[in-house]
């Protein structure tokens, strides 16, 4: 049996040592999960809800081990892993309300001259085995994001967590067993996402995947996957529009929790900032004078704002970008040293167009600042992407704030916020390559479920 060695990636650390599953074991692996959703099927709603009730109360009571697992595996600052945590146990709360929700309608058969004498109305059944795949980025709550609606549907998960990350999946699927949740409903694979992933989109009894990460791991998955339904949250590249007569106080202090959460690894992380003209200078030096005062380091010290990348190759990569980009025309205001795979907090002007930085997803802390003349020309920025998952607006104009919600390309557009805010019970996905279908709970649900017509002819 092969063992994955799980390091913190702030300083290399080995912090635990995990066994990992073989290919060869999936048929074994499958079979027990589909007697799982058997079981998982027969449940009442109630019955499910108890579950996700009992295990959003256990993760608040083990908030400090939960978020130390998820600081040291995935070296997100301790203060946002407690609120990673936090969210987790929250979305666990939000599928079992809508466990209890979960229902039909009536259908008016008789609206239609055929359907004189008859009764309908929908059910929502269970799917049956879904295969779950899960990023390093948020590993518990971006995990209970797709475990808990799984759940609530009454399906069987198999949840292959990212390779840097198993622990917090490991250990969550321990507090759910022990708050009730049926034997082999929840089963953990840890291993190569290459192997286990094509495995997995290929197995015929598995039903669905859904899957979060990268664009070009998205598509290839969806385009092996036949006739299983398929649920992609991939990248982005978020923007956001800053109006001449913006609450600068407010738009600052969110761009810079907006860029560096995280140092950046998330994908609603705002990137590209389009500022208007008239105050863009005055904009980028509060940003910037608020960026330097960040503070790096590891991510169990308690005043922690920046820690590593998940691994030393993707600072490197990201730190060539900001290279190329500054090759390209752009100005590097601050920031761009590297050590391991910590990366200083950056922030570049006058991205170019053709750069990475303006077209890609850097997953990385880094903002890029441009100047705008007028709204039209913003709101072609914004849109002079691939990717389309949240952006941002800040403005006090109500006309031009409903100008940005309707015309700018995007899952959801945030007036006054940045692209990275999210709660746990909106609807959350995008459009382009950012992604088909919609999480949270209620709308990760539908996407779980079958719906089911039921006919009575009563003459």
């Amino acid at each position: 049996m092969s063992v994955r060695k799980v390091r913190l990636a702030f300083d290399g650390t080995v912090i635990a040592e995990v066994p990992e599953t073989a290919v060869s074991e999936l048929p074994g692996i499958l079979s027990r999960s589909e007697a799982a959703a058997r079981v998982m099927a027969g449940l009442t709603r109630d019955e499910r809800a108890s579950i996700l009730f009992a295990a959003s109360r256990k993760f608040l009571e083990s908030k400090e081990e939960l978020a130390r697992t998820v600081a040291l595996e995935s070296g997100k600052p301790i203060r946002e892993a407690r609120a990673e945590v936090e969210r987790a146990a929250a979305t666990l709360w939000f599928s079992g309300e809508e466990a209890h929700r979960l229902s039909g309608e009536e259908i008016p058969m008789d609206a239609a001259a055929g359907g004189k004498g008859r009764f309908a109305s929908t059910i929502r059944q269970p799917l049956g085995v879904i295969a779950a795949i899960t990023p390093f980025n948020f590993p518990l709550n971006l995990s209970m994001h797709k475990v808990g609606p799984a759940i609530a549907a009454g399906n069987a998960i198999l949840h292959k967590p990212a390779s840097a990350t198993p622990l917090c999946a490991l250990l969550a699927a321990r507090i759910l067993g022990d708050c009730g949740l049926p034997k082999d409903a929840l089963q953990v694979l840890v291993g190569p996402g290459g192997e286990l992933g094509e495995a997995l989109v290929t197995a015929p009894n598995i039903r669905m995947i859904t899957f979060t990460g990268s664009a070009a791991v998205g598509l290839g998955l969806q385009s092996k996957a036949g006739m299983k339904r398929v649920t992609l949250e991939l990248g982005n590249n978020g923007a956001v529009l800053v109006l001449e007569d913006a609450d600068l106080d407010l738009a600052v202090s969110a761009c810079v929790a907006g860029g560096y959460a995280h140092s950046g690894q998330t994908c609603i992380s705002v990137q590209r900032i389009y500022v208007a003209r008239a105050i863009h200078r005055q904009f980028t030096d509060r940003l910037i004078e608020q960026t330097r005062k960040l503070k790096i380091a590891n991510p169990l010290e308690e005043d922690c704002d920046i820690s590593s990348l998940i691994s030393e190759d993707e600072a490197q990569r990201v730190q060539s970008w900001i290279g190329e980009a500054v090759r390209e025309g752009a100005s590097l205001e601050t920031g761009g040293g590297r050590n391991l795979a910590t990366l200083q907090p950056t922030v570049l002007t006058n991205v170019q167009r053709i750069s990475r930085l303006h077209k890609d997803e850097v997953f990385g802390p880094v903002v890029g600042i441009n100047a705008f003349d007028y709204l039209d020309e913003a709101i072609v920025l914004a849109n002079d992407s691939r990717y389309g998952l949240q952006a941002g607006v800040f403005t006090n104009d109500l006309k031009a704030a409903w100008r940005c919600a309707r015309e700018i390309e995007a899952g959801s557009v945030l007036i006054n916020d940045v692209s990275n805010f999210r709660v746990d019970q909106m609807p959350y996905g995008g459009i382009k390559e950012s992604g088909t279908g919609k999480e949270g709970p209620r709308y990760a649900i539908e996407e779980m479920t079958e719906l089911k017509l039921i006919s009575w002819r009563l003459l």
